[in-house]
């Protein structure tokens, strides 16, 4: 079973194309779980004219945060692997199929993307060349290579990563870290998705970034210290 997991605020623009290419690929059985955090927008109107009971809807929360939104979703997921999804994306459409295979055998993938502007022209056709992205935990809490919308796990890792700190700057870097410390990783070298930057993203990834170099240290220094107290204390 698969659970794709939905973090939307304010997202009427993009997901019904996303929604559009999620559903074809997935099983009877399969679910979407959509954590909303109090769109203002046509958001939810769209999610509900789908009619597919494998779309349940987390309504009504005020988190303020991708964050928790995304925590949200996460703990209600039922499958045996959990995929993260954007918004604002689209899933190109062997994106499940080829990741659940390696999903046999890894606990956590992340796919290659094409980086792509609002109207889906590519920018850059691959993710992981501009980012020189690969496995390992220094190189990735150094330059991060975990963006959720290209990763999926295996549910024994929810005992590892659940709860989130309150304080940690991104849920999939997060993710990554301790799967590369509680189980294996892989990365696929294939573009599976189209990664839409629009300038209005909940993250920076593949485009310049906005954080200033003090705060870059300071997120990693909180993020490598969250670490040490789930792995070495259970905290």
């Amino acid at each position: 079973m698969i659970s794709v997991c939905i973090a939307t605020y304010n997202g009427d623009k993009y997901i019904k194309e996303q929604l559009d290419s999620i559903i074809p690929q997935l099983d009877l059985n399969d679910e979407i779980i959509i954590s909303d955090d109090s769109s203002t927008d046509n958001t939810i109107n769209i999610i509900k004219s789908y009619k597919d009971n494998r779309i349940k809807i987390l309504s009504n929360n005020k988190f303020h945060s991708p964050v928790l939104n995304f925590e949200n979703a996460i703990k209600q997921a039922k499958g045996e692997f959990i995929f993260l999804c954007d918004q604002d994306d689209v899933w190109l459409p062997n994106k499940i199929m080829v990741m659940k295979e390696y999903l046999k055998k890894y606990t956590l993938v992340v796919s290659d993307c094409n980086i792509v502007d609002t109207n889906l022209n590519i920018i850059e056709k691959s993710f992981f060349k501009l980012n020189k992205s690969y496995p390992g935990f220094w190189k990735n809490l150094y330059r991060n290579s975990y963006i959720g919308c290209c990763m999926a796990f295996r549910k024994e890792i929810l005992t590892h990563i659940l709860p989130f700190p309150h304080n940690i700057p991104m849920h999939d870097i997060w993710i990554g870290l301790l799967a590369e410390l509680n189980g294996n990783v892989h990365f696929i070298d294939e573009p599976l998705m189209l990664y839409r930057r629009h300038g209005n993203n909940a993250s920076s990834s593949g485009e310049k970034s906005k954080y200033s170099f003090s705060y870059k240290i300071k997120y990693r220094i909180t993020l490598l210290f969250n670490i040490i107290k789930r792995q070495y204390f259970n905290l």
